[in-house]
């Protein structure tokens, strides 16, 4: 039995620099495009599960992890 069978409604804490950033990714999404600041963000919310990084053609993509 899975966490979310379990757990009917359950939420992961965002920041709003991490809800602002999130809004704005939209399918896959080069690493290299984001500033210094938005990589940390995007560092932050791979650790949380909300965003994933992929490897795609030699290049390091993210893209959101809807639930």
């Amino acid at each position: 039995m899975k966490l979310n069978e379990l757990i009917k409604d359950f939420s992961i804490y965002l920041n709003n620099e991490e809800q602002s950033l999130l809004e704005d990714l939209h399918g896959l999404t080069s690493l290299d495009t984001f500033q210094e600041r938005e990589k940390v963000i995007i560092d932050n919310l791979i650790r949380k599960s909300v965003v994933s990084k992929i490897m795609y053609n030699d290049r390091v993509m993210v893209m959101r992890n809807d639930f």
